[in-house]
């Protein structure tokens, strides 16, 4: 669906036409409000908040998800990713702990894509067998495999698409149908993409996950996570935060609704300044490899051009150079700064082999494509002609 679509949205006064995405995530989840209400939303900074006597009487308070911030901020990404609730809590990482504790129990089995950001691997393969799940990888590359992984007692399907940091992209057709077939849960991180630029439920996915920390909020300066899907789903991860403790902060939550808010024009600019430096770069010697769903070479680039609104920000290079030249590179970068994260303003350069995927060998980096010598470059809103002047000094 191209980004202009008319969405549904909550009432803002006289009736109008269904608000695009552009303006959802501006607007999105808020009322009608009244003369002398601010035009920014107020931070409530407060955990907890005066409630009625009785049994029936509700109970506000940040642990429970039900804080005026947070009410607001999870209507708009329902909103924005098509779905019936959506919840938000302290990390990425807390999304899909309290996501997979809330879907999965002993004694159940999981089937995920083996291109996985390295936590998510880790949490699947060290802690949730822990809890008496068992965990099987598949390549998503072969559609056959999903369903020769499956057993009687397979719960989850678990895909991330776009790849950290790869860029590849999984072709949803054969765990979708899986899954419906099965009434099994199809589960996407779709952390790299946006809902700006790809939308997993209308891909047939049951829930998303968002490391918001990155691209929502934008500005790297929030820790925060969100899950969106079916009203029963999200009540159940609910449960699992409280329990769990994952609850986000209030400030926080205001921060995340302000980054929101310039969403789609940070994710134009981002995506027109990845796919400029990806094209420059896979001109030059200095790479032996560029990886960009924007580039024909990509071998995902066919699927990306069928399902993607825009090709994203986040792209990796390989040095012809080899490790060396790449700690040499990351030395030298101005504009870019070496730092680990992603999807802010700020551009940001570092080594997967230091970061995400310290914990593998580099033989099994170089199975998964991220041979030692690459850089994971996260594109932001600078001037393009800038940025590749910085990283051709850098590599020069």
């Amino acid at each position: 669906m191209p980004p202009e679509t008319a969405l549904p949205d909550a009432p803002l006064g006289p009736p109008r036409r269904a608000l695009s995405r552009a303006s959802v995530v501006v607007h999105g989840g808020r009322g009608a409000g009244a003369v002398g209400d601010p035009v920014v939303t107020p931070l409530s900074q407060s955990v907890t908040y005066r409630m009625a006597a009785g049994p029936d009487a509700e109970m506000q308070y940040t642990g429970s998800g039900n804080t005026p911030n947070l009410q607001l901020l999870q209507r708009r990404l329902a909103l924005l990713e098509g779905t019936e609730s959506a919840m938000v809590l302290s990390s990425g990482t807390a999304a899909t702990v309290c996501t997979m504790l809330a879907l999965l129990r002993t004694g159940d089995h999981l089937v995920a894509s083996h291109w996985l950001y390295g936590g998510t691997q880790q949490f699947l393969e060290r802690e949730l067998r822990g809890f008496g799940v068992d965990v099987t990888f598949v390549d998503p590359c072969e559609t056959r495999s999903w369903r020769r992984a499956l057993r009687r007692n397979t719960r989850v399907l678990f895909v991330e698409t776009p790849v950290n940091p790869t860029t590849r992209l999984v072709d949803l057709g054969a765990p979708r149908t899986i899954a419906q077939e099965g009434g099994i849960a199809l589960v996407v991180d779709s952390t790299f993409a946006t809902p700006i630029n790809f939308r997993p439920v209308e891909h047939g996915a049951d829930v998303v996950i968002h490391s918001a920390t990155k691209f929502l909020n934008g500005h790297h300066d929030v820790l925060a996570g969100v899950v969106c899907g079916s009203e029963a789903v999200v009540d159940e991860v609910r449960a699992k935060m409280q329990l769990w403790g994952h609850a986000p902060d209030p400030f926080a939550l205001w921060l995340l609704e302000r980054g929101l808010k310039t969403l789609d024009v940070r994710m134009q600019r981002q995506n027109s300044n990845a796919l400029e430096i990806a094209q420059w770069a896979s001109s030059q010697q200095a790479f032996r490899r560029v990886l960009y769903p924007g580039l024909a070479s990509h071998p995902d680039h066919a699927l990306a051009r069928e399902v993607l609104d825009g090709f994203g920000s986040m792209l990796i290079v390989e040095l012809a150079g080899g490790p060396d030249a790449a700690a040499q590179a990351v030395a030298r970068f101005g504009v870019f700064m070496h730092a680990p994260s992603l999807g802010g303003v700020d551009s940001l350069v570092c080594e997967p082999r230091f970061t995400s995927h310290r914990h593998l060998t580099s033989a099994q980096r170089e199975a998964l494509g991220i041979p030692d010598g690459s850089l994971r470059l996260s594109v932001g809103v600078e001037d393009a002609g800038d940025l590749i002047a910085d990283l051709a000094q850098a590599v020069a």
